[in-house]
């Protein structure tokens, strides 16, 4: 939270499970269209769902099927990554963030361009 604030990102919100995200992300997007994320960072070790069950879920409503969804997660692995790719995610950055890199890689996703780096 804290680096994604020093680049610039006003609106952070932050959950603790997946039936917490889809139930937030859903609650937006029913509220008002123009609110919907630009970007979710989605770690694939949520307890209860896995981050690639919450991801099926996004992909499945039509008002959240274009949100940007990157994987973020300590299985930084090339099978992980491509895992990922395969189930649809649109990005991936492997745990630990790296906080020099960090910046970049958010502007980047922002900026509709693909990040999958496991380092």
């Amino acid at each position: 939270q804290k680096l994604l604030k020093l680049i610039g990102v006003e609106r952070i919100n932050w959950h603790t499970s997946g039936r917490q995200v889809v139930q937030f992300v859903q609650a937006m997007s029913q509220a008002n269209v123009s609110q919907r994320p630009d970007l979710i960072l989605l770690d694939i070790g949520l307890p209860g769902e896995d981050g690639y069950a919450v991801l099926a879920e996004l992909r499945a409503d039509p008002a959240l099927k274009h949100t940007r969804v990157v994987a973020v997660t300590a299985r930084a692995l090339p099978e992980e990554m491509q895992r990922a790719q395969q189930a649809g995610f649109d990005g991936f950055i492997g745990k630990p963030i790296n906080p020099v890199r960090f910046p970049d890689q958010i502007r980047q996703l922002l900026a509709d361009e693909s990040v999958w780096e496991a380092e």
